[in-house]
């Protein structure tokens, strides 16, 4: 394991951390708030993160597959123990165990959340700065941390070789690629696609009558996918079919593979048509909205409201499930009962490879049906060769066995951690195969009466252990697994 190498790393990230905090402490101070609670790590991020850069790696240090995997997943650890010190400084939240998975939720772009009666903290009672912070997590953690580092570090001090092992442990999806020659650029021209979508919705947002401060919040959560609101009761506060839409729209857009939006800026947006993903993206989405629109909208709830808030409601929610963003505006757990299974296949299903969505991702489980057949035919023809096609091309044996061991590794984690909540907090199995599958998926929302976590509730009533275990579980879901597993293996952390 190479340390030095690895601490380095570490020591940009946490500056960038710093760096980033600087923009909720322009807020706090233009709301004249107390700066402390954001000064404060800002000042600790700076300082600790330039003394782990202090001594620079030396030109021969490598990184490999496993410091790739160790370095994404301590640093998220990391980044989520000095971004939870707004929430306890500002006094917002007292307890540690809560700001940390108040924390971890934001980066993993979950948007699960403590505040509400239990801790006796709502959202609408964070200071503005602080509150911003909490929905730029969403912002930081959807694109990912390394992938902005990369974007921003001199090209001299890494190669693109060295870096590609970290970047595949961080971006989502069963292969990382790049969209132009070099790990740098392809980060940097990934960061200003995201960048300008996250613009273009804050403006479309103002257009809506949302405040300056509202809509740049809210485009933060919309781009991270992560749902982070400061309404206490999410989007329902907004009475705007305006805003309903354009956020609708923007979830399903930071859905989709952003190295196809950089087809369409180099002039070759005719080839997203041929996009397998993308196809049976829209696919799923739209049959997803037909079918609970038809079996919500003549349910006494919408008798009155009519068929065309009956589809805006419907189109909104599998946007925010499908997406992982986790935003709400109607009371789903009320709907019929086969729109709250199609909400919660969707919570699944996920995005598009490389987005900044959570779930399973439409990518791998195409790759997977399809490996799925070809073994049925090879049980019939054993002498066929047949490679694994997606996207038109040949998928990789690697890439195809990966994909198989992620689906098991992913349901053996699903049923341990269903099993050991029910453990810690005696729930029953609604609420706890719910509280993973919302966590373990990114997601937010959940379904369960029990704790009073359904459409727009709080985790707060967990116990410390569950908390630590959901913690736990998003970061498994958002780093899909490897990176946070590895850490528990004695190899990780020896020596070369």
């Amino acid at each position: 394991m190479n340390f030095r190498l690895i601490l380095y790393i570490i020591g940009q990230i946490l500056r960038a951390e710093g760096v980033l905090m600087i923009i909720p402490l322009i807020a706090a101070l233009a709301y004249r708030e107390s700066v402390w609670p954001l000064l404060i790590p800002i000042l600790a991020l700076l300082a600790l993160g330039s003394l782990l850069c202090w001594r620079r790696p030396a030109k021969g240090d490598r990184m490999g597959a496993r410091d790739g995997l160790f370095v994404v997943g301590v640093s998220w650890v990391v980044l989520s123990l000095f971004g939870m010190l707004p929430f306890l400084l500002c006094g917002a939240i007292t307890s540690p165990v809560d700001a940390f998975f108040e924390t971890v939720s934001g980066f993993t772009t979950t948007g699960a959340t403590v505040l509400g009666a239990t801790i006796g903290t709502l959202p609408s009672d964070l200071p503005q700065g602080v509150a911003l912070w909490r929905a730029l997590t969403h912002w930081i953690g959807g694109m990912g941390v390394l992938v902005l580092v990369l974007a921003v570090m001199p090209q001299q001090q890494f190669k693109s070789a060295r870096l590609m092992h970290a970047m595949r442990a961080e971006v989502p999806g069963p292969v990382a690629t790049k969209v132009v020659a070099t790990i740098r650029h392809s980060a940097g021209i990934v960061y200003a696609i995201y960048i300008a979508l996250t613009l273009i919705e804050m403006i479309a947002l103002l257009l809506c009558g949302m405040s300056f401060y509202d809509a740049l919040l809210h485009a933060f959560s919309t781009a991270g996918t992560g749902g982070f609101s400061n309404m206490d009761t999410s989007i329902a506060a907004f009475d705007s079919s305006a805003v309903h839409i354009v956020l609708t729209v923007f979830m399903l857009l930071f859905s989709i593979n952003f190295n196809l939006y950089y087809l369409i800026l180099i002039g070759q947006g005719a080839r997203i048509f041929l996009s397998e993903e993308l196809r049976y993206f829209v696919i799923a989405v739209a049959a997803a909205t037909g079918i609970i629109t038809l079996n919500i909208a003549f349910t006494p709830m919408y008798e009155t409201l009519g068929v065309g808030i009956a589809l805006r409601d419907a189109a909104f929610n599998v946007a925010a499930f499908t997406s992982t963003t986790g935003f709400t505006t109607a009371a789903y757990d009320s709907w019929p009962y086969l729109s709250q299974l199609i909400l919660f296949l969707l919570m699944f299903l996920g995005g598009c490879t490389g987005s900044t969505c959570g779930g399973l991702k439409i990518g791998r489980l195409i790759i997977l049906i399809k490996s799925s057949i070809r073994e049925l035919r090879y049980t019939l023809r054993p002498r066929e060769v047949r490679p694994v096609r997606a996207e038109g091309k040949a998928v990789e044996e690697d890439t195809v066995r990966g994909t198989s061991a992620y689906f098991a590794l992913f349901f053996l984690m699903f049923a341990i951690s269903t099993v050991a909540l029910m453990l810690l907090d005696n729930v029953d199995l609604l609420t706890s195969f719910s509280a993973i599958s919302t966590c373990i998926n990114n997601v937010g929302p959940a379904f369960g009466d029990m704790i009073g976590f359904a459409a727009g509730g709080s985790f707060g009533g967990f116990s410390v252990g569950a908390k630590l275990l959901l913690s736990f579980v998003m970061l498994l879901g958002r780093l899909e697994l490897f990176p946070v597993l590895i850490l528990f293996m004695p190899a990780a952390w020896a020596k070369k």
